[in-house]
């Protein structure tokens, strides 16, 4: 249990962040010097789930449109009220609501329109099928759309509370951090277009678990994780670059079994059959993999912006995605090995799924939920925040503006190619930019608002406080002290602020 000590050593957004000094005189203005921390029930982890709670609600009065009527009459309605969701239609698409198993039952081409099995990773679709389960039949198609809708968000919902929760607690003295997640437009906005807050409250709570220095349990959670979606798998790289320069490759060993033993013990009983001739992958179960590899340039995508300004419909798209990702993950590794101190684990997080995102052939509008949390931790600034989620917001408006527009016909009610194009450019440009200012962080790690009382890894578990083992260039330098803002910055062996 934390101490009042350890309370008063928490740091308050409103004390070093103008952006959220100047946003908190809607409440009342920053907390004074006298002000008591933590005091009583409303502690800093139960207001910023609450509140993330409040705009999950937000968002899903956001899709009352389609609730009522924009899901199911109407070509473009679900489009021009901006309120589109794939859950209500892969419901009876997918075949949930007439009583197909995924992975083990084809689907009637008459519900899918083509797909044969269902194209998620097996956690996302035990997710999907435990929803339809608690769906109550009867009614017509569109009651139990609109009911498995609703039970779907409860259930994301909860996803919403454990990722503010553990995005909260995983820098111990930045609670408030967490804020940013909990009042992310995108996130209100994106949270039930999918099912994506799933993998995204694993990866929060494997986040977690790594900063308590709890090995085993962040390489489990990393393994559910990528059972759910595959981005999580993408957390091993940075941890074995960190691992490596800090000579903790044991440690690394370790998750990465735990991650391994655990997505193959939820994959292994729906990816292997067996007949007469031994054991066989599973048809129904290779169908993500399939499809993500058959899949081609599609919406948000850097491709797609290309693609149409060239009128190149760019066949190797796979081909460019690998070679970028590669040259992609050794400018990472590069970054890791030579910065002046070894990168927190969250920016390095931030970095190589954010990569991941720029250059995929697609980019649909829930993916930003990947990235707002591991966002906060890397660089808990609020105006960078912000500029990099109203870019984001711009693009969850363009989208449907432009299916709207593709979708009417001569009508041509919505945006055109240009502004699509453009929203695109925007969503592009707004994560670069965040990624420019978290590589800025890493090279010169006296910009960094994390390390500036003199924190090392508040997220890093083992690593916090570790000397360096393996480092090149300027890194062979001895742990060393800048001076940011007047305050005296020690990095190295023993620099960790006592628990």
């Amino acid at each position: 249990m934390r101490s009042a000590r350890d309370d008063d050593r928490q740091v308050r957004p409103t004390d070093e962040d103008e952006v959220a000094a100047a946003g908190s005189e809607l409440i009342g203005g920053p907390a004074g010097k006298r002000a008591v921390p933590g005091g009583g029930w409303w502690t800093p982890v139960r207001v910023i789930v609450l509140v993330a709670i409040g705009m999950f609600a937000l968002g899903m009065v956001q899709k009352l449109p389609c609730y009522e009527y924009g899901w199911f009459f109407g070509a473009t309605t679900q489009y021009t009220h901006a309120c589109y969701s794939d859950i209500p239609h892969l419901y009876s698409g997918r075949g949930f609501d007439a009583g197909l198993i995924p992975y083990f039952d084809r689907i009637p081409q008459a519900l899918s329109g083509g797909m044969d099995y269902l194209e998620y990773p097996v956690l996302t679709g035990l997710f999907m099928q435990i929803a339809a389960w608690l769906t109550p039949g009867g009614g017509t198609i569109q009651h139990r759309e609109q009911i498995n809708w609703l039970v779907n968000a409860g259930m994301l919902m909860a996803c919403t509370a454990v990722i503010a929760l553990c995005s909260a607690r995983t820098h111990r003295r930045r609670p408030w951090d967490a804020l940013l997640i909990a009042l992310a437009p995108a996130f209100a906005l994106t949270a039930t277009v999918n099912w994506d807050l799933f993998a995204v409250a694993l990866t929060a709570a494997a986040m977690l678990m790594w900063s308590r220095g709890r090995t085993v349990s962040a390489g489990a959670l990393i393994g559910l994780a990528a059972a759910a979606k595959l981005y999580p798998l993408l957390l091993l790289g940075p941890l074995f670059v960190l691992c490596l320069r800090a000579g903790r490759m044991k440690a690394f060993a370790v998750t990465t079994a735990s991650a391994v033993a655990a997505w193959l013990v939820v994959n292994l009983p729906v990816m292997l059959t067996h007949d007469a001739t031994g054991f066989h992958i599973r048809e129904g179960w290779a169908k993500f993999y399939t499809f993500s590899q058959e899949r081609p340039i599609d919406f948000g995508s850097i491709w797609l912006l290309i693609s149409q300004r060239t009128g190149n419909p760019l066949d190797d798209a796979n081909t460019y995605v690998s070679l970028l990702m590669i040259l992609g993950c050794l400018a990472l590794v590069a970054l890791g090995l030579y910065a002046p101190r070894r990168p927190r684990f969250a920016q390095l997080a931030f970095l190589v799924v954010a990569l991941f995102v720029l250059t995929n052939k697609v980019y649909s509008p829930q993916y930003v939920l990947w990235l707002i949390p591991l966002a906060v931790l890397a660089r808990p600034k609020w105006r960078d925040f912000l500029i990099w989620q109203a870019c984001e917001v711009l693009y969850f408006l363009g989208i449907w503006s432009y299916l709207a527009y593709t979708g009417s016909g001569d009508k041509h009610q919505g945006l055109p190619t240009e502004g699509y194009q453009l929203a695109i450019a925007l969503h592009l440009l707004g994560t670069l930019y965040l990624c420019a200012v978290v590589v800025r962080d890493v090279l010169m790690p006296e910009r960094d608002v994390v390390r500036r009382d003199g924190s090392d890894d508040p997220s890093g578990g083992i690593l916090d406080g570790a000397p360096d083992v393996v480092a090149l260039g300027s890194a062979h330098a001895p742990p060393y002290a800048e001076r940011s803002a007047g305050t005296s910055v020690h990095w190295g062996a023993g620099s960790r602020p006592p628990a």
